[in-house]
């Protein structure tokens, strides 16, 4: 159920748009690879993909370093105030994002960071956050605490222990969650059209809906297929490469 319309997408980006419609589940008669060529040529999506990888990589780092710093502090050390925020991050998570475009609109538009590249990173970052701190914090609370004590006594500082001992530990857990977001961040279309309006700065998700709108009575349905592939295919690569880390760090702590 999962494999056949992902399979079908493929096929039919390298079917002609005659074949497309009049034989829609058959095979193509010959791979066009005109279509992808025409995609990544002719509706920008080389522009869209490179603007995604920068959102999406630069975001997806900012997630992982601040997520992973705020889980371990939340995680390993008792202080006033530690629950609040640990909840404060779960609240986050319950907080419907359609509720905050239009103060967040105009933050952003106060702040300079509208129609830029390091303004949607920032945001990514902010709307990541609570599901990376709640997803490591629980992670953090499993790992050995006699690992970080021996480092205390050979006389690491707490950043050292932290970035050489129990972040490689936590390494399955960062994974993981950065799967989750990756594919989140990746397929995010509501925050960029709100906050990213500069034609020549759009993402892969607004590229694809600008090659389905622009084409007006024409409908170039092999093109769009094969944009709706280039879109798919580094999801789908993520996590065939990294699903073996994915379910250990899922499971990881269920022996304990």
């Amino acid at each position: 159920m999962v494999a056949m319309p992902l399979v079908w997408a493929v096929m039919t980006s390298f079917k002609d748009d005659a074949s497309i419609f009049r034989s829609p589940w058959s095979l193509p008669d010959r791979l066009h690879f005109d279509n992808w060529s025409r995609a990544w040529t002719e509706a920008h999506m080389s522009d869209y993909f490179l603007n995604t990888v920068l959102v999406v990589g630069g975001s997806l780092v900012g997630t992982l370093v601040l997520g992973s710093m705020a889980a371990y502090v939340l995680a390993r050390f008792d202080f006033p105030g530690n629950r609040f925020i640990y909840y404060l991050f779960i609240g986050g998570m319950s907080f419907p994002i359609m509720l905050a475009l239009v103060p967040l609109f105009y933050v952003v538009n106060n702040m300079g960071l509208l129609n830029t590249i390091h303004g949607l990173i920032l945001v990514y970052i902010a709307y990541s956050l609570p599901f990376t701190v709640f997803f490591l914090t629980a992670f953090f609370r499993t790992l050995p605490s006699s690992v970080a004590e021996a480092a205390f006594v050979d006389g690491a500082s707490h950043t050292r222990t932290f970035f050489q001992i129990m972040l490689p530990m936590a390494k399955p857990g960062l994974i993981s969650v950065g799967i989750f977001n990756f594919l989140g961040q990746w397929n995010q279309y509501m925050l960029p059209t709100v906050l990213n309006t500069d034609p020549d700065k759009r993402v892969l998700t607004q590229g694809l809906v600008q090659l389905a709108v622009s084409q007006g009575y024409k409908g170039d349905w092999s093109g769009l297929f094969a944009g709706l592939v280039m879109a798919m295919l580094p999801v789908l690569g993520a996590y065939i490469v990294f699903q073996r880390q994915v379910v250990q760090g899922l499971t990881a702590g269920a022996l304990k």
